[in-house]
């Protein structure tokens, strides 16, 4: 049984949402990185209602969360690509996993930094 392409404009998008929705939840619910990093999320998003942070704040940390957590999902999908092309371990798979890892310790270093100015204030 094969997927048939929905070429109508709007079942095609609420398909393509319902796709993207159900992937997110698996992200969520099997992935111990994301795990770590939605409940950061969620810390940092009472964190920010707690200390009524900023409109501009909002948007900024609103924002490092978002480019961790796809980030991090992009670094999963890279993995599990990579395994299932090579599941034994490669030099040259290896590489790209750590590249892709990388990608993720850029976004959490720049999510790390946007928290440390929005809530430094806040303890002074």
């Amino acid at each position: 049984m094969g997927f048939q392409k929905d070429n109508a404009f709007f079942t095609g998008r609420l398909k393509s949402v319902s796709f993207a929705f159900k992937g997110a939840v698996k992200l969520i619910t099997t992935e111990h990185s994301i795990m770590v990093q939605f409940s950061i999320g969620i810390l940092l998003t009472i964190a920010g209602f707690y200390f009524g942070i900023t409109k501009t704040e909002w948007l900024f940390q609103t924002m490092a969360i978002g480019l961790v957590m796809s980030i991090e999902g992009l670094n999963t999908a890279v993995e599990k690509i990579a395994d299932f092309i090579h599941p034994n371990y490669d030099e040259k798979i290896g590489f790209i996993k750590d590249i892709a890892a990388g990608a993720v310790l850029f976004a959490a270093i720049t999510a790390v930094i946007i928290g440390l100015i929005i809530y430094i204030p806040k303890f002074s």
